[in-house]
């Protein structure tokens, strides 16, 4: 026994020589480091060639983990080494008395730092056994104490009290996290109180008490991480240091459904005008939003190409609201998804939404690469002072000798059918209905197919999409008949078809 307690001794006094710095241990073991993840198992061999393995992962302050060491083969007689980046040694194990595994059910990390496992034998390199080995590390949770960190899905337990009115708990975020935290009462007469603070000391949201809930359990729902980095839980009460409630609560940290940068609207991914952006639908995340600026009467195009997968791109164009306003399938060829010259109804901000044929019911997955173009003013061209309207308008005007015709712009879509009417409102006017393209060469005209002495232009098939012009004017008056005038109603529809 004392041959064996004078080897630990020097084991650990070599170990500590040869860590004296994380910056040694790094390089004496950089080809040989294997990164350890929590919850899975990874499989080493001691031999006379390789009297150690050097394994790593990265540790939260207040985590609690289960270390397993089990030998597999040969007559290996392992020793288990805890370090940490600053080249101390944590805690050294030997196996048991009769039994070569090694087992360190709950052990709490101290400081959050990068930590390495050195699995070695009895007398290290002047050891002689030999064998494989089976080797995990498992997360069992973490410690409610002050100052633990902690992951999403993680709930601890604590107390408020006057001598310890509040407690910290960090937490790491990526840009466009979307996270809820909820502070349960558990016992006595407290009132939980909760903030969240960011890197730089500003509160960036908190919560007394859950409206509606009835309760007076403090909740942050749907919180939008804007920055990568640390943020701090501040579980407190009502009143913080001088409130008077005390108890126990419950305190929970979990990542809120699409979380994550561009799978909602609140995180949606930025994308300049005449920009282009890869990415991929998942059956996790099926759709993906783009967010972009622009002006009314502005021509955007979109194109989500297929890149890999098996992905039936299914792209939307939806306003600040996230009221979709067009969308389209397959209209940039096989499985690629096109919208082509849509106009913005009015300036502000728009999303683009990129998923699936059928959406969340739908099957396929794949990357894609995103276009978006601005394509100018809808409106480039018209001359200036000449009145624009849009599908769904009704204007009033007049015709007489000042005014004997006036012209309106308007911009339509490829395969748009409309129909065009000019009523006659006051006086004798018989009213004349023209259609022109974007060059101003007339398409069709009318005079009196809306009854009586009305105009009227029904279901014309737009050819292209663009400008088109119509023109309300009059019945000429010939053989010495005065030129009718009078006050018109112009109605511009689009079919629904």
């Amino acid at each position: 026994m004392r041959s064996r307690l004078l080897w630990k001794i020097l084991v650990i006094m070599l170990l500590a020589a040869s860590a004296g710095s994380s910056s040694l241990l790094a390089q004496d073991t950089e080809d040989e480091q294997t990164n350890l993840i929590y919850g899975a198992q990874i499989t080493g061999e001691i031999s006379r060639n390789q009297p150690r393995s050097v394994y790593y992962f990265d540790g939260s302050r207040g985590e609690v983990v289960a270390i397993n060491l089990r030998t597999t083969r040969g007559d290996l007689d392992p020793i288990l080494t805890l370090i940490d980046s600053t080249g101390q040694v944590v805690m050294q194990r030997d196996d048991g008395a009769g039994d070569r595994n090694i087992s360190i059910p709950a052990f709490t990390i101290p400081q959050s730092l990068r930590y390495y496992i050195v699995v070695g034998r009895f007398g290290m390199a002047l050891g002689t056994t030999t064998g494989s080995f089976e080797l995990n590390i498992e997360r069992i949770g973490v410690s409610g104490q002050s100052g633990s960190a902690l992951r999403y899905g993680d709930s601890v337990i604590n107390n408020i009290t006057n001598m310890s009115p509040q407690v910290y708990y960090s937490f790491q975020a990526q840009q466009g996290d979307i996270i809820d935290v909820l502070m349960q009462k558990n016992s006595g007469t407290l009132d939980p109180y909760l903030q969240v603070v960011n890197s730089s000391a500003r509160v960036i949201a908190e919560s007394d008490d859950i409206d509606g809930s009835g309760s007076l359990d403090a909740g942050i729902s749907g919180l939008v991480i804007e920055e990568t980095g640390t943020y701090v839980i501040v579980a407190t009460r009502y009143g913080e240091a001088a409130g008077t409630s005390t108890g126990r609560y419950i305190l929970t940290v979990a990542e809120a459904d699409n979380s994550g940068l561009g799978n909602a609207a609140a995180t949606a991914l930025t994308i300049p005008l005449n920009g282009t952006a890869d990415s991929e639908i998942t059956n996790q995340n099926w759709q993906k939003f783009f967010a972009f600026d622009a002006q009314q009467d502005d021509l955007i195009s979109v194109q989500a190409n297929r890149s890999s997968g098996s992905l039936d791109a299914f792209v939307i164009i939806a306003d600040s609201n996230l009221q979709e306003l067009v969308s389209d399938d397959d209209g940039g060829g096989g499985q690629n998804a096109k919208i082509d010259q849509f106009r913005i109804p009015a300036a502000g901000r728009y999303y683009v939404i990129v998923t699936r044929a059928d959406r969340q019911a739908g099957t396929t997955e794949g990357g894609y690469k995103l276009g978006l173009q601005n394509l100018g003013n809808a409106f480039d061209g018209v001359p200036e002072g000449m009145q624009r309207i849009s599908y769904g308008t009704t204007i009033t005007g007049r015709i007489d000798e000042i005014t004997p015709e006036t012209t309106f712009a308007f911009f339509g879509t490829k395969g748009d059918a409309i129909t065009l009417s000019l009523n006659r409102g006051d006086g004798d006017l018989d009213p004349t209905l023209t259609l022109l393209n974007g060059q101003q060469v007339i398409l069709t005209q009318d005079d009196d197919s809306g009854g009586g002495q009305n105009a009227r232009i029904t279901r014309y098939v737009l050819q292209e999409s663009g400008t088109y012009y119509i023109r309300a004017s009059r019945f000429s008056g010939t053989d010495g008949n005065p030129n009718t005038q009078g006050s018109f109603i112009l109605v511009l529809a689009r079919i629904v078809q």
